[in-house]
């Protein structure tokens, strides 16, 4: 005979559901913040919620049930992290638009410039040779990023990515100037194009145009510099048209992006919203909806004057969906940790100024982590976080280490490809090579000259009169090396060679010297 099925009491499928629920909360799959554990006058517990409310987890927050594209319209924000950001995000702009146009001895502080490969960073020049460089440079960033994520979660995409920046305090910002805020811009959306839409549409996306053209400009700064930047514009468009056609396509692009991608950029496009998953854990700091608080025995409930929430069991949540309006990538912050959460505070400011107006404490939606709203527990340095410190800290190191030791000129001498040695009177051997010399700085070398360091022997250069290595310039050149053949001990024997300026030893190479077998 079948078994009976085991019965399970409310208590024991409260036990049952409870860490189900705290996982869902705070993992990246969406935890529905409308479910609550609810008192029957018959002394039982039961979930219950609003199915509704679940759909939310079928979709990202940019596409509606029909799978078409579903528009953000957020309440434009205000309070003291608003503020905050201003400050930080203006700070950045200056700095973005500024770096291209100032210069460290002669080289400009930061430029990108991959067709010719040649990079400035912080007034460094790097060069194809010192790609090791750029490579441990940017596996540093990647680390300090993780270790950022890992400690305070997306902070970097609230604070000081340039999309968030450009997106919530330049574009948003004229969107309000000239639609005004969340209820008008509905509105002038709905509503059939007349003469105003029309000009507030045109007015608007002119704007746009403007200033991604502006974007596009100071961006292609960093890639072919500021000084070719500036020579291009004084010479007009026609004398560089592939380069002005590059530039309208960059301004396209940033458009594209800021008119009609938007937040989807975030949620979409980057990866580094799912990276939460792997990075975060209950001990980071995130922007977080304290549901002990706020949902308490009878969960939220909207606000009636005069009320006393703490004698009635009500949580202090009011349901007043201020900080889903606010939102810029359309999220509910009490369904817990999403992937569309940028970290930006605008929920926490607005949280802010509906629990002072209906006078409960602040702070219900806060910088906090799983840890703290469950136990109470501040924030303290992990193994985990120490961990990554470590890492970053020994990487860094090893690239100052490097970046002290690194030479001005690279120097680089190599046999002739199919060339072998030449037997000359008195037992000289000579071999014939090419020779690059890199100048890294922005001032000329000259007199440059070779002198052999291993050997007894000369070096003859086969065009005359001394080298000049110009500034940020390549020199290369043919050249001869004769040892006498007694000196060798090996039928290849590798020779250490001098470069000189004037009496200044500038650089040390090496090669490899053919001689016959019968020397060794």
């Amino acid at each position: 005979m079948p078994r009976k099925p085991r019965e399970i009491s409310s208590g024991q499928k409260k036990k049952l559901q409870e860490p189900l629920l705290k996982k869902l909360r705070w993992s990246n799959i969406k935890m529905p913040g409308s479910f609550r554990v609810q008192k029957t006058p018959g002394s039982k517990q039961k979930v219950v919620g609003s199915t509704d409310k679940e759909k939310f987890r079928d979709s990202i927050s940019t596409v509606d049930d029909e799978g078409k594209r579903a528009w953000i319209y957020p309440k434009k924000p205000s309070g003291k992290f608003y503020e905050y950001r201003k400050y930080v995000s203006y700070f950045l702009l200056a700095i973005l638009f500024a770096f291209p146009f100032i210069k460290i001895n002669g080289n400009q502080l930061m430029m990108f410039n991959i067709l010719e490969r040649r990079f400035n960073i912080f007034g460094f020049p790097f060069w194809p040779q010192d790609f090791h460089l750029f490579v441990l440079m940017m596996i540093i960033g990647v680390v300090f990023i993780i270790l950022f994520t890992v400690a305070f979660g997306r902070i970097f995409c609230g604070w000081i990515c340039p999309q968030t920046i450009f997106m919530e305090m330049v574009f948003r910002r004229i969107e309000y100037w000239i639609e005004g805020d969340r209820g008008k811009q509905i509105k002038l959306s709905k509503q059939a194009w007349n003469a105003e839409k029309i000009r507030k549409k045109s007015l608007k996306w002119s704007i746009f145009f403007i200033i991604s053209f502006l974007i596009a400009n100071v961006f292609l700064a960093y890639f072919i510099g500021s000084d070719r930047l500036v020579k291009y514009i004084t010479d007009g468009p026609a004398d560089h048209a592939s380069t002005f056609g590059s530039l309208l396509i960059f301004t396209g692009v940033f458009y594209f992006v800021f008119a009609w991608f938007r937040e989807q950029v975030c949620v979409i496009a980057c990866p580094y919203g799912r990276l939460q998953g792997v990075l975060l854990d209950t001990k980071s700091i995130v922007v977080g909806y304290d549901h002990k608080r706020g949902e308490k025995e009878k969960g939220r409930a909207k606000f009636r004057k005069n009320e006393d929430r703490a004698a009635t069991g009500k949580g202090d949540c009011i349901d007043c969906f201020q900080c889903v309006q606010v939102c810029p990538t359309g999220i509910d912050i009490r369904n817990g940790t999403q992937l569309e959460c940028v970290n930006c505070t605008a929920c926490i400011d607005a949280c802010d100024s509906m629990m002072e107006a209906v006078n409960l404490p602040k702070g219900l939606i806060r910088y906090t982590s799983e840890e703290n709203i469950e136990k109470k527990t501040k924030f303290k340095f992990t193994p985990r976080i120490k961990g990554y410190i470590a890492v970053l800290g020994i990487l860094i190191s090893v690239f100052t280490g490097m970046l002290f030791l690194r030479s001005e000129v690279e120097a680089r001498i190599l046999r002739l490809p199919g060339q072998l040695y030449e037997h000359k009177e008195n037992n000289i051997i000579s071999n014939v090579y090419t020779y690059k010399l890199v100048n890294k700085t922005t001032h000329n070398i000259e007199n440059v000259h070779f002198k052999l360091m291993s050997h007894n022997g000369n070096i003859h250069l086969v065009q005359q009169g001394a080298i000049l290595v110009p500034g940020q310039e390549l020199t290369e050149g043919t050249l001869f090396i004769e040892i006498n053949g007694s000196a060798l001990k090996d039928e290849k024997d590798k020779v250490e060679i001098g470069v000189y300026s004037g009496d200044n030893l500038i650089e040390t190479t090496s090669t490899t010297f053919l001689g016959p077998r019968s020397y060794n």
